[in-house]
């Protein structure tokens, strides 16, 4: 008769709970960063090619904030950031139909998601294998 038995070394921080839950923590807070990040530099590259008068204001008041709910990218409340990307009510009422910089940039980042969690993904997995 064979008899066949695997020793099964549990040390290391991924049979330590407190230790993969913080690394999935920081993977999540890393992600929705990197993602908000990304959304808020291809915002910023729509409206560079879009504008026709620019001036630096509005662009200077893009920025990226984090919130109970995750990492944010927005324009400080801007009272013509609607009109600019065309969700405003002035939108309906005259020829002028927006630039949809935000539009346009959230659908370019909802196709790049995998690349850009990428390398937040890849530092948590070296986390938790203990490197």
């Amino acid at each position: 008769m064979i008899d066949i038995r695997y020793q099964v070394d549990r040390d290391g921080p991924i049979f330590r709970p407190l230790t993969v839950h913080a690394a999935v923590s920081e993977l999540i807070d890393a992600v929705e960063h990197d993602v908000a990040a990304a959304g808020l530099v291809e915002w910023s590259t729509n409206l560079d090619a879009s504008l026709r008068n620019p001036t630096p204001y509005y662009e200077t008041q893009l920025t990226l904030e984090p919130t109970a709910g995750g990492w944010v990218a927005h324009d400080r409340g801007i009272v013509y950031g609607p009109w600019l990307e065309g969700v405003g009510s002035r939108n309906q009422t005259t020829r002028f139909k927006g630039y949809a910089a935000a539009r346009r940039a959230r659908q370019a980042i909802e196709k790049r998601i995998p690349q850009i969690t990428a390398g937040a993904l890849a530092r948590a997995v070296r986390r938790l294998n203990g490197r």
